[in-house]
């Protein structure tokens, strides 16, 4: 099973970096924000790419989902402090900075940031020369000009452009996911940008949909932050309605996007029952 490979995968990477000399606040603050995990959307993404295109080395693809979510909950960690959402829960329970404190939930987001590609270089062995490509496409998806942190200093900003608020915090690291599995199996990644691309757009308009009008015990994480810390959002420019239409709108055109590839009706399968799970039909009809 995917969730099950993820997930030893996960705990393969964490073990590989653990220790006696390690401080135990910080090994067991990083226990914390990974385990246990959200959708693991983006692995999942990231492994279904590989297996389309008839993966050869697996432990590749594991070392690409794995950096992957790696960064996404590095992401998440340092989402939730003061000095942006001030967050008080994450995934139904107290966010890493009220669970630890700030100064350790500053260093366990650090940390994961560079275990993400210590991870990459350790699972690259068996193909050494996929590496750069893999550090170039995941590396991006974090940084400068257009990866989350980029999308986060775009709330920084006096004006937003929607689009590229979007695309850089959440969209870049769903563009990895396609681009890095890919990659890990010996594929050209840039025609699966778009595929990723297209995913990440749809998930944000739900997740900006689920900020109006999701229920905060389901979700697992507190409501109303866009219009509280005056975020972009797709409902606050587009309305409820607007928002549920703009997403339908993106997953009409998410299986076109799917490169030719051995794979391709498994995948085409695989992407429209996880996007079904992105807007539940209760909420498609409340934003109605």
């Amino acid at each position: 099973m995917v969730a099950e490979r993820i997930e030893a995968a996960l705990r393969e990477a964490i073990e590989a970096v653990r220790g006696p000399s390690c401080p135990p606040g910080l090994d067991k603050a990083i226990e914390y924000a990974v385990f246990p995990g959200g959708a693991r959307i983006r692995p999942k993404i990231c492994l279904a790419v590989a297996d389309a295109c008839c993966e050869d080395y697996p432990a590749i693809s594991d070392a690409a989902a794995t950096s992957i979510e790696l960064l996404h909950c590095a992401s998440l960690v340092h989402d939730d402090l003061p000095c942006f959402d001030d967050s008080p829960l994450r995934r139904g329970r107290k966010s890493l900075h009220k669970a630890f404190g700030e100064p350790l939930a500053v260093l366990v987001g650090d940390a994961l940031i560079v275990l993400a590609f210590q991870t990459l270089v350790r699972g690259t062995v068996q193909a050494p020369h996929r590496l750069p490509i893999l550090m170039e496409i995941i590396a991006g998806s974090v940084g400068m000009p257009g990866g989350i942190v980029a999308g986060q200093a775009w709330e920084c900003e006096p004006e937003v452009n929607l689009s590229d608020y979007q695309q850089s915090k959440t969209g870049s690291l769903f563009a990895a996911a396609t681009a890095a599995g890919a990659a890990a199996a010996g594929v050209e990644a840039g025609p699966w940008r778009a595929l990723g691309e297209q995913i990440g757009g749809a998930y944000q308009v739900v997740d900006d949909i689920l900020d109006v009008a999701g229920d905060a015990e389901q979700l697992g994480k507190p409501t109303g932050q866009d219009e509280a810390r005056d975020h972009p959002s797709s409902v606050r420019e587009l309305g409820l309605d607007g928002a549920r239409r703009h997403f339908e709108s993106i997953m009409a055109g998410v299986v076109a996007t799917i490169p030719p590839c051995p794979g391709a009706a498994r995948l085409e399968a695989q992407v429209i029952k996880e996007a079904s799970r992105f807007l539940p039909a209760a909420l498609a009809e409340h934003a109605a």
